[in-house]
């Protein structure tokens, strides 16, 4: 069986790189603006990408805990989609944030591993590179609600009310701080929101030079190796 996955993992690891990439920005970019002016229903797409991305992971990962967690978060995203269906609450909503959360910071990790690690530079590859930024933003997105579950006062120009525009304007807040485009029609106001915004605006920031100087370190060394064959 790892000898199965070892090989699945190397014919198809990179490749899934960009379906992810695809599928994550599609929802993020598409679907979350849709739903917000009330043309589309998120949350079933949502939970497609949700199922899809587990199994790429349990490709990309090998790893049974990890493969453990993106369960977990499965699961609760599920009973959370299910308990929206029959009653929506803001319990449930949070509950999917939840398991957003727990995917997010797991996709995170993995991803991260096969975007530093060593081989050579792809374009799968620079693929994955953005689909850890994507997966920042939405990790923070998710870490945003949940604040607003605690406190929703925590932001300014944002109501943590269970709307359809509510995935859309955490996702956009979420970026803008990311990119320190900083509109300031959205405000942290808890102290911990203000603490999150700052993390996430250095890593931001971090985040282009460090793995422009990582990529280029790993095409440098793969060219040396070549030219050593030769």
């Amino acid at each position: 069986m790892d000898g199965y996955m070892a090989r699945l993992r190397e014919k198809w690891g990179d490749s899934l790189l960009t379906v992810l990439t695809v599928l994550l920005s599609v929802m993020l970019f598409v679907l979350a603006p849709l739903q917000a002016l009330g043309y589309v229903v998120f949350q079933a797409f949502e939970l497609g990408v949700a199922i899809v991305m587990v199994a790429c992971i349990f490709v990309l990962s090998g790893s049974r805990t990890v493969v453990a967690a993106m369960a977990v978060g499965l699961v609760m995203l599920v009973i959370g989609a299910i308990l929206r269906v029959r009653s929506p609450s803001m319990f449930e909503l949070d509950l999917v944030v939840a398991s957003w959360l727990i995917l997010t910071t797991t996709l995170g990790l993995v991803v991260a591993r096969v975007v530093f690690g060593g081989g050579r530079v792809t374009h799968h590859r620079v693929m994955g590179a953005v689909l850890l930024y994507l997966t920042i933003a939405v990790m923070f997105a998710a870490m945003f609600r949940l604040i607003g579950a605690i406190a929703p006062w925590a932001f300014s120009g944002m109501t943590m009310a269970d709307s359809p525009a509510l995935a859309s304007e955490l996702i956009y807040f979420s970026f803008a701080t990311l990119t320190t485009t900083g509109y300031g029609d959205i405000a942290p106001l808890h102290p911990v929101a203000r603490s999150l915004c700052n993390l996430e605006a250095v890593l931001g920031q971090l985040y282009p030079a460090t793995l422009l100087a990582r990529l280029v370190t790993l095409e440098l060394a793969h060219r040396e190796r070549y030219e050593a064959d030769d």
